[in-house]
């Protein structure tokens, strides 16, 4: 049973990625489609017409709507039907429910954002906070991961202190140092962050002829933080520079996780090193992944004593307490759910199922609501 979090900002797919042509994205398990208007404004729909159940994401842009392939019912970007070319007449009516579901759209640090749920502007988790985004020193690469693994057993692992000496062992993980120094973790409302000094290793090719005059090599400060349900960042102070991840872990199914990270260097600032910080971005997830697609159980146990805590697991623990506070507040999904339309299609359901009362009873698809209490 995968449980997914919905109520919270979720970053969906790069800026640059986003068109007239819309295209299919799958979050929280629910099919989505997105697009630009032809004025270039971001839309996040539910992919389902309501009309006979066509997936918008294979129908064009025309305007401000996006158009079903099968009858051609236009849509709007706040869901509703505007025009239905078989009933032309004029005064027509269309009907109320001919409406799909909304999520209110962000875009920043070169990423469409959705909110996936349906609390009001001022209740909802704020987006996080990435302030080197912007900073001029760094160069950015971006890139996709896809993972055999859970999302939460992925955010878990990209926050965990102890498990780069074995995991990573002869690159930047030293099996020879695996002590995890003493550490707080920082604990806010929806995320958490710790800041520790790493033992590195010996350097190797490029980086052994740039500290080829060092005798020693100094610690290595490293933060790790998450921010609820799935974004993770990883901050390095590297001798020559410093280096920054930050990846959202979106959930495709229960075992499988679609990655999609933003990489910020402030050292080799030119193109010819783009190839490179790729390529070792690839690596570090290829050998997570290698542990990962084999742990058992796949999911999160709801029960936190179901699984054997040291006190180098607080990061884990930080995650798991504020997902139970969220499941405990309604806002669990089981994604399966929504992912089997081929019977009765259900949504997570948008903010304006709460802030139009008059359309309470305006909607075909019924409702997905919090059931992991």
């Amino acid at each position: 049973m995968l449980a997914v979090l919905k109520n919270f900002w979720q970053a969906i797919e790069f800026s640059d990625r986003v068109t007239t042509d819309p295209v299919k994205v799958t979050c929280l398990g629910q099919d989505l489609v997105l697009f630009r208007t032809e004025a270039g404004v971001p839309a996040v729909l539910n992919d389902l017409c309501v009309h006979r159940g066509a997936a918008l994401s294979k129908g064009w842009v025309s305007g401000d709507c996006v158009v079903c392939p099968y009858h051609g019912w236009e849509f709007g970007t706040d869901g509703a039907c505007v025009k239905i070319p078989a009933n032309p007449r004029e005064g027509a009516t269309i009907p109320r429910k001919a409406r799909s579901d909304s999520y209110p759209v962000v875009e920043r640090y070169g990423f469409v954002w959705a909110y996936l749920g349906d609390l009001p502007s001022e209740e909802r988790p704020p987006l996080p906070e990435w302030p080197e985004f912007d900073d001029p020193k760094f160069r950015a690469v971006t890139g996709e991961y896809t993972w055999n693994a859970n999302y939460e057993r992925v955010l878990e692992n990209g926050c965990d202190i102890g498990h780069a000496p074995f995991v990573h062992g002869g690159s930047f993980g030293n099996r020879d140092k695996p002590e995890v120094p003493e550490h707080t973790v920082v604990e806010e409302e929806w995320s958490a962050s710790v800041t520790v000094e790493l033992e590195p290793t010996p350097p190797k090719g490029l980086w052994a002829l740039l500290e080829r005059d060092k005798t020693d090599r100094p610690p290595i400060v490293t933060t790790a933080a998450f921010w609820m349900p799935n974004l993770i960042k990883l901050h390095v102070r590297l001798p020559m520079g410093e280096l920054i991840i930050y990846d959202v872990n979106i959930p495709v199914d229960e075992t499988t996780t679609l990655t999609k990270w933003i990489a910020l260097r402030s050292f080799f600032p030119k193109k010819w090193a783009d190839a490179n910080a790729r390529k070792r971005v690839h690596r570090i997830f290829e050998q997570d992944d290698a542990v990962l697609s084999t742990v058992r159980p796949e999911l999160l146990p709801f029960d936190l004593q179901s699984e054997l805590h040291v006190k180098s697991d607080a990061m884990s623990l930080a995650h798991r307490r504020i997902r139970d506070r969220c499941l405990a507040m309604g806002w669990g999904v089981e994604a399966h759910k929504i992912r089997t339309p081929q019977r009765e299609a259900t949504v997570i359901p948008s903010p304006a199922r709460r802030e139009n009362p008059e359309l309470a009873n305006a909607w075909v698809l019924k409702e997905k609501a919090g059931d992991l209490q």
